[in-house]
């Protein structure tokens, strides 16, 4: 299925309620298993709560984006945060979520170029990102969109996972991130 263009805004602290249970949505739970971006199997509890969404959308060089689709009545479908390092020139992509029951749609080709496009229009000339490295179908998906997989490796912020809430936990061992990286 075709996705219609979307249109695109940044998110302000007040539309924080609104994104966490999209991106929790899109990676934890039941739910999650809906889409294909799905950790479910990997990590259990809250992926990120509205208090670091809003941290995101207010840290410096941040900018939080979201995704509606006018097809679906403009409905919140997808989101990304983009944090800027101007003194490299980069750009960070995260916090990527898509509604998991219109995942494989185009919506997330569709906030991915955007991303890039807003990293480039504020002096990015990469983009990177980091992916769990079991996630083979993910790497292989940002692969086809022009990233690079790098031979750095980043390690899994278990402790942030344990501040979080309680019932936060790792399912496996050994989680540790790659780092792609794509030339803008």
């Amino acid at each position: 299925m075709s996705q219609a263009a979307l249109t695109f805004r940044l998110a302000t602290p007040e539309d924080a309620p609104l994104l966490q249970p999209l991106v929790q949505s899109a990676y934890r739970g039941e739910t999650s298993r809906k889409g294909w971006t799905t950790e479910a199997d990997l990590l259990v509890g809250t992926r990120i709560n509205v208090a670091g969404i809003v941290e995101k959308i207010n840290t410096p060089h941040s900018a939080v984006i979201m995704a509606f689709s006018p097809t679906l009545g403009d409905a919140l479908v997808g989101c990304c945060e983009v944090l800027l390092k101007p003194s490299r020139k980069i750009g960070y992509f995260g916090m990527f979520a898509v509604d998991p029951t219109l995942q494989a749609g185009g919506i997330g080709r569709q906030v991915l170029a955007n991303a890039e496009q807003y990293a480039r229009s504020h002096g990015a000339e990469k983009m990177e990102m980091t992916v769990i490295w079991t996630r083979k179908e993910l790497i292989d998906w940002y692969v086809r969109r022009g990233y690079a997989v790098t031979e750095e490796r980043r390690e899994f912020p278990h402790e942030e996972l344990a501040k979080m809430d309680g019932e936060n936990r790792a399912l496996v061992e050994d989680l540790w991130f790659k780092v792609l990286v794509k030339d803008l």
